[in-house]
């Protein structure tokens, strides 16, 4: 699995012109499926993300976690995360996870959260999205379960 993270502000999205999401203070994350990810992709995902310490303390350094500050998280999901473009000019997707799957993992991780007491919003899987947020500091960290 891959996900983009971001510290926010706030981040809001809106599917088919309507709300469909939005948060205060907290991270927003794009999160990918891949073909090959397991149980124990999604399971690592949702302990690291909550627990990244990434948000200052006091004296301004980063020390906090979401966890810690009690953010809130909404997550998109984002196929193109899978993006291959080593070949050519149109990027291939073909490692990005089936529609079945990747909604599966998707609702799952965003179910994990909520399990471990965050508020998390969404977006709506598989449709065109408009994603706008105030990016805090700016913040964004990229992590990929392959290899872990």
């Amino acid at each position: 699995m891959r996900a983009v993270v971001q510290r926010v502000k706030s981040a809001a999205v809106t599917a088919e012109g309507r709300g469909v999401g939005a948060i205060g203070p907290g991270l927003l994350v794009f999160l990918g499926v891949g073909q090959a990810d397991e149980g124990k992709d999604l399971d690592y995902l949702l302990e690291k993300i909550p627990a990244l310490r990434i948000f200052e303390d006091e004296a301004g350094k980063m020390n906090l976690s979401l966890l810690e500050t009690g953010g809130e998280i909404l997550v998109v999901s984002q196929f193109t995360l899978y993006a291959d473009t080593r070949k050519g000019r149109r990027p291939s997707f073909i490692q990005a996870a089936p529609l079945e799957k990747a909604n599966a993992y998707y609702e799952d991780f965003a179910a994990g959260l909520r399990q471990r007491g965050i508020a998390v919003a969404t977006g709506q899987f598989q449709a065109h999205m408009e994603v706008s947020l105030v990016n805090d500091g700016p913040v964004t960290i990229f992590l990929d379960t392959a290899g872990n």
